[in-house]
């Protein structure tokens, strides 16, 4: 296998950068992934439980504005509430420009399409008003700090995320034979969303070898998980399913319930065979083809099996193998992936995206991949975006991304630059004749560097 550096920052990385080098070696690809996240510490974003405290905000003013309802004091709570509402929104649209520049900015190309993938794998979004925003802090949390361990970590930490609890009702899931139960009447019982999400989603895959009968039993094991606003997660043993439960014929539990008997399970689920394949299936796709290379497929599976699920092993797997080194670029990118290399393209500077007012960013940097088919941190289930090619390419999206390239970049930038030069700061050698022709033919700056970007060769990856 020979190495290409500028294959590998368009496949695997945030696109080509005029400013930044491409990797040199899949070695060193792995080692910035074990390395510092420069990224994350030069544009922070909250993590969890720091992002928490606005929950807690919004529940207090929440709840003030209905207590004066009809008093005097209405009008200032409303006032309140409302500004609070729309400075949290504020907030959130500067956490998408944060991870813009990540993805501008970032040496580091690799760790930024992983958080995207495994954020993707491990979707979570809030369902009200108070959790709306957290999406962000979630993959902090969840995702990022354990990019470069064991797929089980990242699995419970997603599990027992108070957000993942919210999105998929685990929140009041109580075993039907639990204390809970039997003297608070109203709880609803027991709820298996969590359970079947993931077994289908996050482990086994939606044809792995489990039954309905795992499903309720893994349900019954989950009973427990819950989360406060003043704690975040905590399992509560008293709504917990008494008795042993039964998943993939592993007995778990048999006495008091245990918050280590359903990790011990997640564990197990984590390891199986089935999760192996699943997880390298869905690299395989996410970083080659719709329909990947089964000699790929099978390589990821058999090294995640070998180390236990040790994330760095299977990329590592991923990057040695000769399929994923196939000149020809086929995945076409999603929106996010699509805007975010444009800008890294076009090198656009920290500071113009930093002087960007929340509604400025939003229109133009957040909003337009609502259009392209992607309303960020919003996917319209919990198996999170497509990957097929074919729910990318519609006539509105590209209409949509034609606009956005035609329009933007004169805004980001005081002067575009040659579109000759662009091309080949934007594609380096995979600039073939149809985009270096358009660069030379055009008109304008701003016409030339909108073929390029709309072109198949820069939406491919």
């Amino acid at each position: 296998m020979r190495f290409d550096g500028e294959l590998a920052e368009i496949r695997f990385g945030a696109g080509l950068s005029p400013l930044l080098p491409p990797p040199v070696s899949a070695a060193d690809m792995l080692e910035r992934l074990k390395g510092p996240d420069d990224a994350a510490r030069a544009f922070p974003v909250p993590g969890f439980d720091q992002a928490m405290a606005g929950v807690r905000t919004f529940w207090k003013l929440r709840k003030e504005r209905r207590q004066q309802e009809g008093k005097p004091g209405f009008e200032a709570a409303d006032e309140a509430f409302t500004s609070f509402r729309r400075a949290r929104n504020h907030t959130r649209i500067g956490w998408h420009g944060q991870h813009l520049l990540r993805h501008i900015q970032t040496r580091d190309g690799f760790r930024e399409r992983l958080v995207l993938f495994w954020a993707d794998h491990f979707t979570a979004q809030g369902k009200n008003g108070a959790f709306r925003v957290l999406a962000a802090p979630y993959a902090e949390t969840v995702v990022r700090p354990h990019l470069a361990g064991r797929f089980e970590d990242m699995l419970i930490a997603a599990v027992t995320s108070p957000l993942m609890l919210h999105y998929l009702d685990q929140k009041d899931s109580a075993g039907p034979a639990s204390w809970a139960v039997q003297w608070r009447k109203h709880l609803t019982g027991l709820n298996e969303n969590l359970a079947r999400e993931v077994l289908e989603l996050h482990t086994l895959g939606a044809g792995g070898p489990y039954s309905q009968t795992d499903v309720r039993q893994l349900a019954e094991l989950f009973t427990g998980l819950t989360f406060t606003g003043k704690d975040g997660f905590v399992f509560w043993h008293g709504r917990a399913e008494p008795g042993p439960e039964t998943v993939l014929g592993r007995v778990y539990g048999g006495g008091k319930p245990e918050l280590e008997q359903v990790l011990a399970a997640l564990r197990d689920l984590a390891r199986h065979p089935a999760t192996a394949r699943h997880i390298a299936w869905k690299l395989a796709v996410h970083f080659t083809a719709d329909v990947p290379d089964p000699g790929l497929v099978a390589h990821l599976a058999a090294r995640y099996e070998a180390s236990g699920g040790d994330l760095i092993q299977v990329y590592a797997a991923l990057l040695e193998h000769p399929a994923v080194w196939e000149a020809e670029l086929r995945n076409v990118k999603p929106p996010f992936d699509f805007l975010a290399s444009a800008c890294r393209a076009l090198a656009v500077p920290q500071a113009r995206v930093a002087r960007l007012k929340p509604g400025q960013l939003n229109r133009l940097l957040l909003a337009p991949l609502t259009p392209m088919g992607q309303a960020w941190a919003f996917s319209s289930g919990p198996d999170g975006w497509p990957e097929a090619d074919t729910a990318w390419i519609t006539p509105q999206a590209l209409a949509a991304r034609l606009r956005w390239t035609m329009a933007a970049p004169r805004r980001l930038l005081p002067e575009l630059p040659d579109p000759r030069d662009f091309a080949a700061a934007a594609l380096g050698r995979y600039a073939n004749e149809r985009v270096r022709f358009a660069a030379r033919a055009a008109e304008t700056r701003i016409e030339g560097i909108g073929l390029i970007l709309s072109s198949p060769a820069f939406q491919r990856r």
